[in-house]
């Protein structure tokens, strides 16, 4: 069985204060896109996983599909099987594509071994591999609180506008980009902002992220520039980056931008 996970953005990202565990609190909003990874599960005699595509850092086995294969293990009794993953969503852009493979793996299992499990214990299943991962189950934009994995379903459409990724060549560990952020609380919440014309998004709607990763990569902050000086009506960098996105009213081609970086248009 096959199915295809899908990337993330975030619009927006407020870092609200630090918690007792050890995370963060905070408010963000996540708009699923068409940048996917394949992912394929067949019985086989013995658990395994392979990739290909873009090359996955670290022991395979702790892949995350494999953590979620685990994890369902303990409550069901389920077969060994070949994980293959084709990865496409770039790693270390801030788009999810980890959590969205495990999230989808679950799913894939729930239907494939028929578990029977409803959204809310797939929910928490993904819950208890990533803080994003809960939002790939229903997999539709939401408003995130608390680490990020409290989720309200917002109403949110930007199929009448042109999207368009750029992911230059570094990477930004989560853990990297969290030291540079200072807690702050908010005057206005994003469920709110988000109800203004996206004109409007420029001044209003910040990713707490940027200040200390465009001063670490710089490359980062003059992408998010050269989008807006082409047109965009909103850019930001997505999570804690370090892909930056751009909406646009029409379609474009950024040419100067194709040079350097990962260009996907239309996403």
């Amino acid at each position: 069985m096959i199915t295809f996970p899908n990337a993330k953005i975030n619009i927006g990202l407020n870092i609200l204060s630090k918690r007792e565990d050890g995370y963060h609190n905070l408010e963000t909003i996540f708009y699923p896109i068409g940048l996917r990874d394949g992912l394929e599960v067949v019985e086989s005699d013995s658990l395994s996983f392979s990739s290909s595509g873009i090359e996955i850092p670290g022991n395979e086995m702790d892949n995350l599909c494999v953590k979620a294969y685990h994890l369902l293990a303990n409550d069901y009794k389920l077969p060994p099987i070949h994980i293959h993953l084709h990865k496409h969503i770039p790693i270390g852009a801030g788009l999810g594509g980890g959590s969205s493979d495990a999230s989808f793996f679950i799913k894939l299992m729930n239907e494939k071994f028929e578990i029977g499990l409803d959204f809310s214990k797939m929910e928490d299943y993904a819950s208890q591999l990533g803080s994003d991962c809960a939002f790939f189950i229903q997999n539709k934009p939401s408003i995130a609180f608390a680490k990020g994995d409290q989720l309200q379903n917002i109403a949110l459409d930007l199929s009448k506008y042109f999207l368009v990724l750029i992911m230059p060549p570094v990477h930004v560990s989560t853990a990297e980009a969290y030291r540079g952020v200072i807690p702050h609380s908010v005057t206005n919440s994003l469920i709110e902002l988000i109800n203004l014309p996206i004109e409007a998004w420029k001044a209003t709607i910040k990713n707490d992220f940027e200040t200390s990763v465009f001063d670490q990569y710089p490359i980062v902050g003059e992408i998010k520039s050269k989008l807006y000086q082409s047109g965009a009506l909103f850019a930001s960098m997505s999570g804690s980056g370090a892909s930056v996105f751009g909406i646009f009213r029409e379609k474009v081609q950024l040419t100067e931008l194709e040079k350097d970086n990962q260009v996907f248009y239309g996403v």
